[in-house]
């Protein structure tokens, strides 16, 4: 006996027992997650079942013998939105005849398409202002109301966070991600670099370290090999669950010497299929000749590719480049979408280039400008919400300057150690122990303690024993090739307030010293991080920790500020900015025009 659709015996009962239970995620089930974390569950026994869609799947063989429908990996039924549109759509007191099943199927398939329509925003050069212009791309579509991802396949940065799941991405994504009003997940950022020294980067897949690459290594095998298969899959995973994804370049797509290894760019356009844009930063002049002749170098295959061009942070009125825009309009035949002017923002970086240009008044804060320093975004809550004036130094007279000290993280602790000596940086923090307050953070952590034991050469060059700072009463060890990546929250040990954040660290430290923080997790309360008897000398493994007012506010007052408490919302003032941001690109960009591109398609 089979069910009047044409599946199995009780298949229909399942169905309807399925849909009369709660909407979304069932994660008490045995099976979950069975196709993805997050997965919505509604639909996990699918109306549809067989649809021989072959977008959603593919008869295999049966382990009984003969061929069967299997929808392993059809992600487009997990859709919350299309869960709750099938629930509220069918009637679970009857059952449906296959082709009314047919008819619904294809009025969801209308209003949820089966694969999200790409877009790829590409800079003619780095620093153009891609990553803005994604999170405003995705922000402007999720008003509209469009589940929209972010996503960069490849990204070299030493700015990353920790997902909900414990995945280390870049914080470029993980912003776009909140202008698109999801939760961050590895496949937006499948692949990550992460800078070791001039030639060597640390290669994160899927939020996991992977290994260490020179720049042979990756581009004579990593680029064609498994990284396309890696972000093809991460791709692919993205697009069966939303409506969009907008996707970002890296640097120039037309280095021409890395051309056919370049996986970032061109490659990545093909792999989605996408419709291209072009920005150029016309501030730094020459953006006509930027955007020509990037266009130019590439071959009439890839150049079709792209559908329009953006101007961005322009100073001044749009009128004026009127005739250039018609020039180049009419040189390369792809229009100007729009002429985007320069947007202040409270938003982070995701590179270092605009260090030199911060400070401004209030306690001068001195963060030491390691050679390989990461997650430099710790510090922008300090001007944000803490009246203070954050300077990235690195000369001996600049810290005894300081109202306070900042040693930040670094992808290589050992050298950042030894190049503080070279500068006789080392000499002149230890002079200011006890006038100023003085913080490491993860890397810098490890510097302030005793010794750093790195035996098998895990952080240095080779394996070797390293005397620290000798600030506070610890020992820092490097192990195996392994990384604590984990969102943290707590309270300051004294339980004055609220700390949040996130760990990214290889090694681990063992101190005499008094805990920071008091971090909560399933296994109950643990102590972290180190604090000088007197108090002025930190360290600790928490990234953003200064994002919340407590101890920003605790650590400033040390440096002098005697002003009111810092209560401003970093969180709250970071989402006002992307609102922010989007509200003033989609005033300059020609909005209608972008959507009949990712409508078309390349």
């Amino acid at each position: 006996m089979t069910s009047s659709n044409g599946v199995g015996k009780d298949y229909w009962d399942r169905v309807a027992e399925n849909l009369s239970g709660p909407t979304g995620s069932n994660e008490s089930c045995d099976y979950y997650p069975c196709h993805h974390q997050g997965q919505d569950c509604t639909l996990c026994f699918c109306p549809f079942y067989p649809c021989d869609d072959e977008r959603l799947g593919k008869l295999v063989e049966s382990r009984t013998g003969g061929m069967v429908w299997s929808c392993q990996d059809c992600l487009w039924a997990h859709r919350p939105d299309v869960g709750k549109a099938v629930k509220e759509r069918l009637s679970i007191s009857s059952r449906p005849s296959i082709n009314e099943l047919h008819g619904i199927k294809k009025e969801m398939e209308q209003r949820f398409p089966i694969a999200a329509k790409p877009l790829m925003v590409l800079g003619a050069t780095s620093g153009a202002g891609k990553t803005l212009l994604v999170a405003a791309i995705c922000r402007i579509l999720n008003d509209r109301g469009w589940r929209v991802a972010p996503f960069k396949s490849q990204n070299m940065s030493l700015n990353s966070t920790v997902t909900a799941r414990g995945e280390e991405i870049s914080r470029a994504q993980a912003l776009q991600a909140q202008a698109s009003r999801i939760e961050a997940e590895a496949r937006m950022n499948p692949v990550l670099l992460k800078p070791k020294k001039d030639d060597v980067s640390q290669v994160i897949v899927l939020g996991r370290p992977y290994r260490d690459m020179n720049v042979p290594t990756y581009y004579g095998g990593f680029t064609t090999e498994e990284g396309p298969k890696v972000v093809k899959e991460a791709y692919r995973h993205l697009a069966s669950r939303f409506d969009a994804v907008v996707i970002e370049g890296a640097g120039s797509p037309a280095e021409i010497n890395i051309a056919d290894v370049d996986l970032a760019n061109m490659m990545t356009a093909e792999i989605a299929d996408a419709p291209c844009l072009l920005v150029v930063n016309i501030e730094w002049g020459g953006a006509f000749a930027y955007a020509y002749g990037t266009l130019m170098l590439l071959p009439p295959e890839r150049r079709a590719r792209f559908k329009g061009i953006i101007i961005n942070n322009m100073h001044g009125s749009a009128a004026d480049l009127r005739s250039g825009i018609d020039e180049l309009e009419r040189l390369t035949g792809i229009p100007v979408l729009g002429v985007i002017p320069h947007i202040e923002h409270a938003l982070p970086d995701e590179d270092s280039q605009g260090l030199d240009d911060r400070g401004g008044e209030g306690v001068r804060v001195g963060v030491i400008r390691l050679p390989h320093m990461a997650n430099f975004t710790d510090f922008d809550a300090l001007e944000i919400g803490g009246g203070a004036s954050v300077t990235f130094i690195d000369r001996p007279s600049e810290v005894a300057a300081a109202d306070a000290i900042i040693i930040p993280g670094t992808k290589n602790t050992v050298a950042d150690l030894q190049w503080l000596r070279r500068k006789g940086l080392d000499r002149a923090i230890v002079d200011a122990r006890g006038k100023v307050p003085i913080i490491g953070v993860c890397g810098g952590y490890q510097m302030l303690g005793g010794r750093i034991e790195d035996p098998n050469g895990v952080e240095g060059d080779e394996g070797g024993s390293y005397e620290g700072l000798g600030l506070i009463r610890s020992v820092s060890r490097f192990g195996a090739y392994e990384k604590r990546t984990v969102r943290v929250e707590g309270t300051m040990a004294d339980g004055e307030g609220e700390v949040r954040g996130y760990e990214i660290h290889m090694g681990a430290t063992e101190s005499k010293e008094s805990p920071l923080f008091l971090l909560r997790s399933d296994r109950g309360v643990r102590g972290e991080g180190s604090i000088s008897p007197n108090g002025m000398v930190m360290g600790t493994y928490v990234h953003g920790l200064f994002d919340r007012p407590s101890f920003r506010s605790r650590f400033l007052s040390l440096a002098g500020n005697s002003g009111s408490r810092s209560v401003i919302d970093y969180d709250a003032t970071v989402e006002e900015s992307l609102s922010r941001v989007a509200r003033t690109v989609e005033e300059h960009l020609d909005i209608d025009t972008m959507l009949k591109i990712m409508e078309a398609g390349p």
